[in-house]
């Protein structure tokens, strides 16, 4: 146990550098490509089941009871964005549990043009990820350890590159119906940039999460955080000027705030935006052992997607599963922005 805290005070060390807001590459590695993952707010996903989704999230949630089972995802990333995620998981007995994915963003077809403006050939744009999973539990414990090997292809017209990462996660699961995770992703290199003079950097994060199951009562309450690893996530928009300036006010004198309390009035709203932009918030509605409704919010999105002169409910997830003998059934809805919309199907299946 000594020997995994080390480990990931290390990256913990190494991800302090991580960078967000369109200055890293790989991006669609951030997008949540499985229904439920998507209808809970896109976050580190800590629960304990028996459902193969969970893997895209967190390796360390890779369990026995997910043996011979295969998953398909598709949706839609706002406009004719397309993704999907593909995975099968197997037991090993003793030596563990392992597990393989795919998952891809298509980008679609692109007309080319040269720099006079003359039309060349069609073509496509996508990323893609293979992915190879392991877990373990340890020994008499209520601890599960996992880790996910990444190779990550991204090809734009004739510009490529090549990366591998991987994803380290330690999952704490209790009778009492509590789980705890915590997991460092997209660690690793990126060894072929698209141009020689470019270079490029993985989507690193650090996160926290936990559920609990609250006894006789029909849900789970799900509550994640992100981007631990870069604390102020806060930016001014270019375009969000309301409050900035106005035209009615210049030359008049600001009232003094003797007792201090806007300056702490101020200082306290910053560090709970700021706080509330790691947290994603969500609960899953347990309607039967077959069927259950899903539910999420995220702070951030919210915050970031939100136009000036229209609010809107961006940042909120919701979905459903569906269990029939064998199969497994899921869908996802999230609104993006206005007017863009996600959304996500699932079938799973035991073979």
């Amino acid at each position: 146990m000594k020997k995994i805290i080390c480990i990931f005070l290390f990256f913990g060390v190494y991800t302090n550098f991580a960078q967000i807001g369109g200055t890293a590459n790989f991006r669609f590695l951030d997008v949540p490509m499985t229904a439920r993952a998507a209808a809970l707010g896109g976050g580190i996903m800590p629960i304990w089941d028996d459902d193969i989704n969970l893997i895209h999230s967190n390796p360390s949630l890779l369990n026995s009871t997910m043996t011979k089972k295969i998953a398909l995802n598709y949706g839609n990333y706002v406009s004719d964005l397309k993704y999907g995620f593909l995975g099968y998981a197997h037991n090993l007995k003793q030596y563990g549990n392992v597990a393989a994915s795919v998952q891809f963003f298509d980008y679609g077809k692109f007309a080319g043009y040269d720099e006079f403006g003359q039309p060349t050939t069609n073509f496509r744009a996508g990323d893609y990820s293979i992915n190879l999973h392991y877990a373990k539990p340890f020994k008499d414990s209520s601890f599960n350890v996992g880790v996910a090997l990444k190779t990550i292809i991204s090809q734009y017209d004739i510009y490529k590159s090549y990366a591998n990462a991987i994803d380290f996660g330690i999952t704490y699961h209790s009778k009492k119906n509590l789980t705890i995770s915590i997991l460092a992703k997209n660690i690793g290199v990126v060894y072929k940039n698209y141009s020689q003079n470019q270079t490029q950097t993985l989507p690193r994060n650090v996160q926290l999460g936990l559920s609990y199951k609250v006894k006789k009562a029909p849900f789970r309450l799900i509550f994640g955080m992100d981007l631990l690893n870069k604390w102020n996530l806060k930016y001014i928009s270019t375009i969000d000027t309301t409050g900035k300036s106005n035209p009615f006010n210049s030359g008049t004198i600001a009232s003094k705030d003797s007792s201090g309390y806007k300056k702490f009035s101020k200082r306290f709203g910053n560090r709970a935006d700021n706080f509330m932009r790691h947290v994603t918030i969500g609960t899953e509605i347990l309607i039967s052992k077959n069927f259950n409704l899903r539910v999420a919010y995220n702070y951030r999105r919210q915050r970031e997607l939100t136009l000036p002169d229209r609010r809107g409910v961006n940042g909120l997830s919701l979905g459903f599963g569906l269990k029939i003998k064998r199969f497994a059934f899921a869908y996802s809805f999230t609104k993006m922005a206005f007017p863009g919309n996600s959304s996500i199907f699932s079938v799973t299946a035991s073979i």
